[in-house]
């Protein structure tokens, strides 16, 4: 019998991949290319320096649509070859619209002029690139931070066993809160079938003036839909502390386990402080964990004369701070605090090619074991060396500064027939907005976001918008030491023009159409 043969299929060997030209590799930092980093990166200094000195207004007002079609045009497939091309290209599609918090009439959100210490540890920590989730990666760098987090923790009094990371801001500091409370309230449980049964019993108390991660942290962490109780808050919009107690009871009484109180030191709407005291003793009370979100009202930690108002948050389980705020850092900043450092075992695991547990016998600092997060910015680096070149009081002294421009502007708000305010911040907001006479109180909502859009539009100033009560209300948020009341004065006026335009050309609309 003949066995058929069948001839050899070969393949080709891959080509060899082309090395990376010269050009490309220069791209990269290295002892090669000090000197192109030295002259790209001062050029790129030197382009935002004269858009500071020279902007005066904190924005543009241009459209989405408008800029869309810019950005939309740029063929990311075809390199320019040259920083100093791209620069110029980046004038167009960003510098040229970018809104300046740095201007004094910028009066939006919790944005703040940075501190140039702080842009110095920016340029630093990006060049160097160390990742803060272990000690091979961040020699140094852990240790910074961690010195940084217990100079926070000793600040806000946590006492000798508190520990804590930084985080990328607010929203994730208090969602890294709540799962170590939920982790803690779950502790009990002795199989998964336990701990199965009392997630959707699990609760958390807070303010209905709180800030929105509070609720998405519950949605993420698995909880209830119906698992955030937003009690009510006095006039100050504060949240009552017998509403928690009350609450607390109720929750207990209908078998539902409440896992936390959220205290809020800094609301980002009114700038109020809750009685923290308070909260605390009735969180020891029921055996309930507090924690403080402070994300805007931290600055108060280093203030010459207000440190008093966050009185109690020493007590609190976990605490929320935001250095991207009222610490005048760049984006992003923030960090939680804890009083007690083995419930950040809750977020640790062990990875062989990480972290593997032999490193904790061996005490080698790791701060992956802390964080949410694998690799890290090393954002310590900015407050490091704000502090070391301003000191604290200077900071403190700083936001005084903003809170104490804030009570200024309220007086003339509220001295101003024209317009009508919430209440008075303990920090540096103001909720207000410009209230028609007669019939035209009707058109006060309307007008009020008509006012708003036009002085965005014009980019002559920018404010802020929210609700309050179901009305649309206007809002001054002061972070920027540089803002004076003669750059409130015209604002308003700007307000009223608008507003009062609006509800004018409205009438006369209605008046025509009535007669026709």
């Amino acid at each position: 019998m003949t066995v058929p043969t069948y001839p050899v299929k070969t393949t080709a060997p891959p080509p060899a991949p082309a090395a990376a030209p010269a050009a490309a590799r220069a791209q990269l930092l290295h002892d090669g290319s000090v000197e192109q980093y030295r002259r790209t990166l001062a050029a790129g200094v030197d382009r935002v320096a004269r858009r500071v000195a020279t902007v005066d207004q904190p924005g543009t007002g241009i459209t989405p649509a408008e800029l869309a079609p810019l950005v939309d045009r740029v063929d990311l497939d075809r390199p320019l070859g040259d920083a100093t091309a791209a620069l110029d290209e980046l004038e167009d599609v960003y510098l040229h619209d970018a809104v300046w918090f740095h201007h004094p009439r910028y009066l939006a959100h919790l944005n703040c002029p940075v501190a140039i210490p702080a842009l110095l540890g920016e340029a630093v920590l990006t060049a160097v690139n160390s990742s803060l989730d272990t000690w091979d990666q961040s020699a140094g760098a852990t240790l910074i931070e961690r010195r940084l987090i217990d100079w926070t923790a000793n600040r806000i009094g946590l006492g000798p066993n508190a520990d804590g990371v930084f985080t990328s801001g607010g929203s994730q500091s208090n969602l890294h809160a709540l799962l170590l409370a939920r982790e803690e309230a779950c502790a009990a449980a002795t199989s998964p079938a336990d701990r199965a049964e009392l997630l959707p019993r699990l609760r958390v108390i807070t303010s209905a003036a709180g800030h929105f991660s509070v609720q998405k942290s519950a949605k993420l962490l698995g909880l209830a839909p119906d698992a955030v109780i937003a009690v009510s808050t006095d006039p100050q919009r504060r949240i009552r502390p017998a509403a928690v107690r009350d609450e607390i009871a109720r929750c207990r009484q209908a078998g539902l386990v409440v896992m936390a109180v959220v205290g809020t030191a800094g609301t980002t709407d009114f700038g109020s402080i809750d009685p923290l005291a308070e909260l605390a003793g009735i969180c020891a009370a029921a055996g309930v964990w507090l924690h403080v979100d402070a994300a805007y009202g931290c600055g108060l930690l280093v203030s010459p004369t207000r440190r008093h108002l966050l009185d109690g948050i020493e007590r609190a389980d976990s605490v929320t701070v935001d250095y991207h705020k009222s610490f005048f850092q760049p984006v992003s900043s923030s960090a939680l605090l804890v009083r007690d450092r083995q419930v950040l075992r809750h977020a640790t695991y062990h990875a062989d090619y990480l972290n593997p547990a032999r490193m904790v016998e061996q005490r080698i600092p790791n701060q992956v074991d802390k964080s949410l997060q694998t690799t890290r910015r090393f954002d310590a680096l900015k407050l490091w060396l704000t502090l070391r070149v301003m000191g604290p009081d200077a900071l403190g002294a700083l936001f005084d500064e903003v809170v104490d421009r804030a009570a200024d502007a309220w007086e003339l708000v509220s001295e101003d027939p024209r317009f009508e305010v919430v209440t008075r911040s303990a920090l540096s907001t103001v909720v207000f907005r410009y209230l028609p006479t007669g019939q035209g109180r009707e058109l006060a909502d309307a007008a009020n976001l008509h006012a708003r859009e036009a002085l965005a539009a014009s980019g002559a100033a920018l404010v802020a918008s929210t609700r309050v009560d179901g009305r649309h209300f206007l809002k001054f948020t002061l972070l920027n030491p540089a803002t004076t009341v003669e750059d409130v004065g015209p604002v308003l006026e700007l307000i009223a023009t608008h507003a009062g335009r609006y509800v004018h050309d409205r009438a006369a609309a209605d008046l025509t159409c009535h007669v026709g």
